[in-house]
């Protein structure tokens, strides 16, 4: 069996894999610069006669997929499949895994510096200090930039997956109550409290959403639910921009009806204008969606992916995956 691998994939990983299933090329997407459009994967498809596809960002479409019908499984690298035609590869009988909770660390820590680095003020006041503006026995600073503690601010979480519930795991030392919504969880976890959807949004000191691209999340965050939120409370988004209304966001910013946002997924990417109305406002610490780039994210991606395909490989006939 020959298994083409275009995500990033550590030496040990390839190797367990060779061992299990045979051959491995390895043709990773950074070395093109960008992820490999359709045209592309289908030509190095092609070209190593691939029996399976461990993939990162690259677009494999339904094209891609009907046209290698007899690939045995794609491996994506990723908390969803969503550069993937998964429903083609089910109806082709190619199994589709992926691996969530690989960034839940990287995100969670991000969170946790971002949110603190809002509360205390930290990048204007780095920016007064080089600016050369402290003055001999002035307390200017103490003054302009005296924030706020982290610990008893209220966190509701929309979404209570692998990320929020690191996050959550984390905040418990500080200490902050949790609560959090999501209609897919069924039952209680010790010291959170699961709440309706107004309720995190009414209640909340800091709403972080946590939500996945589906039909029914798109714009889920809207402007009846932002406007509910208390004067003082802060939004996170490290998700995905398209559950949340951004028009409705940044008129509670540029109106101070919240205190403000962290932001690290937008619209458009790159921005567009009304993106970097939000990027640009005093009241937002943006960054580029690199809430989940830390270089152990891709050491824990082949862990969970290699032990999802061994645990596969063991439910396949003999001789299947020669």
């Amino acid at each position: 069996m020959t298994i083409l691998i275009t995500a990033p994939y550590n030496e040990a990983g390839r190797r367990e894999l060779e061992s299990r299933f045979g051959k491995v090329i390895y043709k990773v997407w950074k070395e093109n610069g960008r992820a490999f459009n359709a045209a592309e994967l289908n030509r190095l498809l092609d070209e190593t006669q691939a029996d399976a596809l461990i993939t990162e960002h690259d677009d494999v479409t339904d094209e891609v997929i009907r046209k290698h019908p007899r690939l045995q499984f794609i491996g994506v690298c990723r908390g969803t499949p969503s550069n993937v035609a998964v429903k083609t590869a089910t109806e082709l009988g190619i199994e589709v895994f992926h691996t969530p909770a690989r960034n839940a660390q990287a995100v969670a820590e991000l969170f946790i510096a971002n949110v603190i680095t809002f509360l205390r003020k930290t990048l204007p006041a780095m920016e007064w200090l080089k600016g050369r503006n402290w003055q001999k026995g002035a307390h200017a600073s103490y003054l302009q930039f005296k924030g706020n503690e982290l610990a008893g601010k209220t966190i509701g979480m929309v979404g209570f997956g692998a990320v929020g519930q690191r996050i959550a795991g984390m905040v418990k030392a500080f200490p902050c109550p949790v609560k959090f919504y999501d209609p897919f969880i069924d039952g209680s976890f010790n010291g959170y409290e699961q709440v309706g959807l107004d309720e995190v949004f009414e209640t909340s000191d800091i709403v972080s959403i946590h939500l996945p691209v589906n039909a029914s999340t798109i714009g889920m965050i809207d402007k009846k639910l932002i406007d509910k939120m208390k004067p003082g409370a802060l939004f996170i988004n490290t998700a995905r921009a398209s559950v949340v209304d951004r028009n409705a966001l940044l008129e509670a910013i540029e109106n101070n009806r919240i205190r403000g946002a962290i932001l690290d997924v937008f619209d458009h990417e790159p921005p567009d204008a009304i993106d970097y109305r939000l990027i640009d406002h005093p009241n937002v610490l943006a960054t580029p969606h690199t809430a989940g780039a830390t270089d152990e994210v891709e050491d824990h991606h082949v862990t969970i992916l290699n032990e999802k395909l061994l645990n596969w490989a063991q439910t396949q006939p003999v001789g299947l995956l020669q």
